[in-house]
């Protein structure tokens, strides 16, 4: 089994998925870390995500492996990272808001975890869930 370190490598060098080749190493590097998840890799496991990925059903594998740990854990790890993730994945830093909002205890359990972060880290959550807001309710003029 190659280290924790060498797959998120691959995952990194893999994740923009332009051959088929990419893709296997992708989807390989992934399976290989899901029959051995460690949390203390999930900041990392956020920052592969990217929006100039053209495979979203690949990526969002990615995004159910994170899913499937700890949902505090994913969470802090998630904030950890937000302000990073926000420049290079912002449609999944979004992705991943919606997902969150849609549990009802994820997100109660987020608006509690909010209370703990920095203050620009706050305020970037509280732009984005305005603006995810704004999009499932409309105003009407």
């Amino acid at each position: 089994m190659m280290s924790e370190n060498t797959l998120i490598y691959i995952l990194q060098a893999n994740r923009l998925m332009r051959s088929d080749d990419e893709i296997a190493a992708f989807e390989n590097a992934l399976a290989e870390l899901a029959n051995n998840p460690k949390s203390e890799y999930l900041p990392e496991l956020h920052l592969v995500l990217d929006d100039r990925c053209q495979h979203e059903e690949v990526m969002f594998s990615l995004i159910h492996f994170l899913e499937s740990f700890d949902v505090k854990e994913q969470l802090q790890a998630f904030l950890h990272v937000l302000p990073k993730l926000l420049d290079s994945a912002p449609e999944w830093t979004r992705i991943i808001h919606t997902r969150i909002l849609n549990d009802e205890l994820t997100s109660a359990l987020y608006q509690e975890m909010l209370n703990s972060v920095d203050s620009h880290t706050k305020n970037l959550v509280t732009q984005l869930l305005n603006e995810i807001l704004k999009e499932r309710h409309p105003v009407k003029t």
